[in-house]
Parts: structure tokens; sequence; C-alpha cells
């Protein structure tokens, strides 16, 4: 008897162990083996994920200046599961005092008892404060603040075309904003959150949280001190001309840096919403023009370069009429006897290109003009650029040799014409435009530096001083007096083209004026363009001479202010310069 209670004793010991062993490895089960997906599903059911939202980088210019920024606000959210229904009218009043809402729009989106009630977006911090002041004095613990800053651009409408400006949704949708939004966005974070008895905030399970990583700041090759210049001067010429548009961009020449880039009209990205879809676009990499005139230096670059002419050799000019392929070509203004390679470009006679093109011909012209990057986009980077249109030599007709020396049947960006002429401006090499400098992390360590790119050499460093040689003296006694700036040699070259009409052939009375140089001569720092379409000018002329050529010079006063350029010995200065203003009274005189 004994025997046999001992027996279902043991039995019992055994199948209780046994029971106890299936408890046991079960809970190890449990809590090693589906730790983490049980965690993941008690976070899903019990706690809520909070967003850690990453702040946007900042954008700065070459001196470190802020030209896009976060402003700290917030969004208020209310929890109505945990509010008490005789609280909400004494809440109400708390929340419309502080945040500027009528009383009874408050008590209406908070009487509901969904966990997640936004009550105002874009609160500024000091209305956050003196709201959680009150709040905490009542002991109502169910409104939470979510930061989410909101993007700033302290200079409203400078530099608006470069920077752009983000969506409702904080992405770029234009300029640097969009370009460098991977490195700029950040990545946001996220914890895991259950809320006590008193409707605090507590961290529901430690070790799933991720916190944000913030953006990045980027670095511009853009010098805030020169883009005033330029704006101020856009500004004034806007205002005097009456344009449809006005555009400038100025370089670097020997890095292809961008200093400056404006365009008017133009908008504040602060209240893009309130701006016209023509104020938004940025005409130096998003509108092409025929150049006109300022075409000229690749012909006598291209037929120099190929030792096809010499800068002394003399051609022809037809007395100013030339007849080829059963049609006259024209010198607007002047008619010209022999003139040489040199004289031709400062005079800017439109026959003497076209002999010098006919000399070179067509596959030798066409592959100068892809050379000077006409045909292609510069590389840049930013969002939307174009890039014109150069036709192919099959597709030209029998009088594009004589037409697009001087600047027809061919469509080139402001960028476009501005880099051509720094790679004069560089010896005959091109670089590679480039606005962004640096990317640095939030720690302030240089993630990306990008450096000068060159993108070919175009001409030989002899046919490019050739060219320059002839480019000063276009300002010094050509078409380009009025480019000059005080204390420096300048090279540049005017354009006047008609406007293409959509319907074909031109518009009548609709042109296009340019003036693009660079300085100073012998070592140049600066080169660009000035653009202007359309202008409205009663009682004077308009020609890339009277009209960009002024702007030109006054944005190069001011840059080679900027940049503490030391004038040259034995240039004229500011009053040996205003003293020569009375010529543009004739501006029937050397302006095209």
């Amino acid at each position: 008897m004994n025997a046999q209670i001992c027996s279902r004793a043991g039995f019992v010991c055994i199948l209780i162990a046994l029971i106890f062993s299936a408890y046991s490895a079960r809970l190890i089960h449990l809590q090693v083996g589906r730790h983490e997906e049980l965690a993941d599903e008690a976070a899903r059911t019990t706690a809520k994920k909070k967003v850690i939202t990453a702040t946007r980088g900042k954008i700065v210019d070459v001196r470190g200046e802020v030209l896009a920024d976060n402003v700290p606000v917030y969004k208020v959210v209310v929890d109505g599961s945990i509010l008490p229904p005789k609280d909400r009218e004494a809440l109400a009043g708390i929340l419309a005092r502080n945040l500027g809402i009528a009383p009874e729009k408050v008590a209406e989106r908070i009487s509901s008892d969904r966990r997640y009630i936004v009550v105002k977006n874009g609160v500024e911090a000091s209305a956050v404060e003196n709201l959680k002041e009150e709040l905490d004095a009542t002991q109502l613990r169910c409104v939470l603040y979510e930061h989410s800053p909101k993007r700033s651009y302290p200079n409203e409408s400078m530099l608006a075309h470069v920077l752009g400006y983000l969506d409702h949704e904080g992405t770029g949708i234009q300029g640097v904003e969009k370009m460098m939004e991977p490195y700029l966005r950040g990545e946001d974070g996220f914890v895991y959150t259950e809320k006590d008895r008193r409707g605090r905030e507590i961290v529901a399970y430690r070790g799933m949280e991720r916190p944000a990583r913030d953006g990045m700041t980027v670095e511009l090759t853009v010098d805030m001190g020169m883009q005033a210049v330029v704006e101020r001067e856009l500004d004034a010429a806007y205002e005097r001309y009456n344009p449809n548009m006005i555009t400038a961009v100025f370089v670097r020449p020997r890095t292809g840096e961008i200093l400056a880039m404006a365009t008017r009209p133009t908008f504040d990205p602060n209240n893009y919403k309130q701006a016209p879809a023509e104020a938004m676009k940025n005409r130096a990499i998003l509108d092409k023009f025929e150049p006109g005139s300022t075409f000229k230096l690749v012909v006598i670059a291209a037929a120099l370069n190929e030792h096809a002419v010499s800068p002394e050799q003399q051609f022809f000019c037809e007395n100013g009429r030339f007849r080829y392929g059963g049609t006259t070509l024209r010198d607007d203004i002047h008619s010209f006897g022999s003139l040489s390679v040199h004289d031709i470009l400062v005079r800017s006679s439109n026959i003497g290109c076209a002999k010098i093109a006919l000399q070179i011909g067509p596959e030798t012209l066409h592959e100068y003009i892809r050379r000077f990057g006409f045909g292609e986009r510069t590389g840049l980077g930013l969002p939307g650029e174009i890039a014109g249109t150069v036709h192919p030599v099959h597709k030209w007709s029998g009088l594009s040799i004589t037409r697009v020396p001087m600047g027809h049947e061919v469509a080139v960006t402001p960028l476009q014409s501005a880099m051509s002429m720094a790679a004069i401006a560089n010896g005959g090499e091109m670089m590679m435009p480039q606005i962004i400098r640096s990317v640095r992390d939030s720690s302030g360590d240089e993630v990306i530096s990008l450096k000068p790119t060159l993108v070919r050499r175009v001409v030989s460093p002899e046919a490019a001083s050739e060219v320059a040689s002839a480019l000063q003296d276009v300002v010094a006694e050509g078409t380009g007096k009025n480019a000059a700036i005080p204390g420096f040699k300048v090279c540049g070259k005017t354009g006047t083209a008609q406007k293409v009409d959509p319907k074909g052939g031109y518009a009548s009375g609709q042109l296009v004026v340019s003036f693009a140089g660079y300085f100073p001569a012998n070592d140049p720092e600066v080169a660009g363009i000035v653009l202007v379409d359309n202008a409205k000018t009663p009682g004077t002329s308009n020609y890339g001479g009277t009209i960009a050529a002024p702007v030109f010079s006054a944005i190069g006063r001011g840059i080679a202010h900027e940049m503490d350029l030391v004038p040259e010995a034995g240039e004229p200065d500011e009053a040996t310069i205003a003293a020569l203003v009375p010529r543009t009274k004739n501006p029937e005189k050397d302006v095209n």
C-alpha cells in the first residue's frame, strides 16, 4: 500500500515538474525568442509612436551668412480621450486666449474624444511657453506640443530664384532646396510613448526609439555682398526700362563659381503662394534667346584657333550690304569697307563675321559652338536648366553659315553666354559653373567639398588672348563704351537681337539686348552677363550698348568694391568716365 502511494506521489511530482517545465519553456520562448515581436505588438496596441522631426539643414553663402533657416514653431494638439467633459470649457478658454482663436471654435474642435486633435499649426515658441504656464497652474495635462519648424528666408526675395522654396509638406520644390533635398531634409526619428493617470507622457519602450538625424548645412559659392549689388542695380534698371524681364549672372572665371545670380521680376519664398508663376522662373537657366552679336566671339575664336585667319587679316565688308544666297546681309547703322579680324569684332560687323565663317566652313563653326558649351546643359545642377538650341549642320539652310555667326538660328541661356565669356577670360579653358561649395553635417564636419572642374579647353591661350584684345577694344572704343568701369580695363561684347515670333519669323520692335564681359582685363576676377528683354526706352534706342552695358558697368563698380580690387594704374577714374556720358546722346553711334 505504501509502495502504491509512493508511486502515485512520484507520478504527481513528475507531472508537476513536467508542467512547470513546459510553462518555463513557454516563458523562456516568449521572453527571449519572441521578445522583439511581442514588444512591437505591445507598442502598437498600448503605446503611441511619436515622430521626432528632423531639423532641415541651413543654406549659407560663402561667408557663412544664413540664407535659409528654420523658425521654431509648434503644432498644438489635444488628446480628447483623457480630457474630462467638465474641463473642456475651461481648456477651450485657455487655448483661445493663448492661440488667438475664438473660444467657440476651440470648443468645437476639442469636443471629440479622439486622441489626436490639432488645435493650431505654426504657433510661435513664446505663445507655447505662455500656454504651458497657464495649463500647469490648472493641472490640465491633455495638451501636446509638436515641434514643426517653419522654413524662413531672412533676406526675403534676395537670391530667391537660386534658393527655391518648400511645399506644404516641407519638400524642396525649386532651386537649391530641391537640388540638395537629400542632404537638407535629414531623417526623422521616433519614440513610443504612453501616458500615466495624470496624462503625463512617459517613454514606454526604452531601446525602441530612434533619434532624429538633422539635415546638413549647404554652403553656396554666392557672395551676398555681390548679390546685393546685382539685385540693387537690376531693381533700378527694371524700374527705369520696364522690361518684360532682366537677368544677370556673374562668375569667377578661374573656378566657375557663381558669385551672383538674379532675375526680375522676382518673388518672396516666404510667401511663394502669392507670387505669379512668371515671377518664380530663374531666367538665367530657364529662358533661351537668340544672343545676337555676343555670339560673334565664337566665330572669331574658332577662326583664330584654327589659324584660318590672323588678327590683322583684312576682310572687305561690302560697304554695309553683302549679297549672298539670294538675300542681302546688312551691317546695322554703319557701313564698313575693309576691316581687320580684330576690328570686325570691335565694330561688330555682321558681314565681316559672315565672311570669316564662310572661310572656316559650317562643320568647323558648329564644332566650336558646341565646344563653347552651347546646345547642352552647363552642369550647374539647379533644377530645370535647359540646353538651348543648336541645330545640327545637316539642318542648316544655305543662309545659316552667314546668319549663325551674328547670333541668329541659335538659342542660348544667359548662363551659357556668361560661361562662354568666362572661357575667354580663363585663357581658353571652360570651367563647369558651380553653385555649391561644400556640405557639412550637424556636427560641422565637412561631408562634401566641391572643387573647380575643368570641362574642356575650348581654344588655345594664344587664340583666347587675341579675342580678349579685341573685346577690350570693344569697351575702350567700340560698341561697349558704356560698360566701362572706373580704374579697370574691361573686356566684353554687346548684343542686340530681335525676339523670335512663336508664329514664325521675328516680332517687330521686340528686342533682347545684352552685354557680356569680364574684368580686370589682364587678371580676370569676374565675368558675367546682363540681359534685358524688351526694354521700353522712350528717348533712348534699345541696344545692348545703351541699355545692358550701363547696368553691367554699375554692377561691376559695386563688385570691384566688394572684392577690394585695386584699380589699375593709368585707367580712367569715375570723373573721367562720367565726362564721356554725353556720347550716349547719339544712340545711333556704336551701340549694337
